[in-house]
């Protein structure tokens, strides 16, 4: 048996290895994970049942105005709320007495949700438990009593 000159093994093994590289199969990672592009179908949730127009920061703040409104020991004035960072703005006003409905709190209230392409005024009833987070149960446009 005759050796192979080292020169001649090394040639070997890097031309294979040059064309071992020029066989390669590329697959695409994007089609191995699950799809999640958006479509125009799917809306994001709204953050508010008052306005489509407010933000998370709009409707934090629309929450505590509200919370202060339906207060049962507050005075029925109305009480006002601003995002000086969107220009959204508005007022709730408690409306009648505060009732019990299955073991909650309620109150009827008006509200005007101020936004940079329309006004809304609305009314709608809140409801919590004893110590609880106020939470809209109906909202509609507002329609004067006759």
């Amino acid at each position: 048996m005759s050796e192979v000159p080292a020169r001649l093994r090394l040639g070997f093994v890097i031309g294979v290895g040059l064309m071992s590289n020029a066989c390669s199969i590329s697959v695409p990672i994007g089609s191995l994970l699950e799809d999640q592009a958006a479509t125009g179908s799917v809306k994001p949730a709204q953050v508010s049942p008052l306005s489509a127009e407010l933000g998370v920061e709009d409707w934090r703040r629309a929450k505590g105005a509200l919370a202060i409104a339906l207060d049962p020991q507050g005075n029925g004035s109305p009480v006002a709320w601003d995002n000086p960072e969107t220009d959204m703005k508005g007022t709730f006003v408690p409306v009648g007495r505060p009732f019990v409905k299955k073991d909650e709190i309620c109150r009827a209230f008006r509200a005007t949700v101020v936004g940079q392409a329309s006004t809304a005024l609305l009314q709608g009833t809140a409801c919590r438990l004893s110590g609880g987070e106020w939470a809209i149960q109906g909202v509609k446009p507002w329609r004067k009593s006759t």
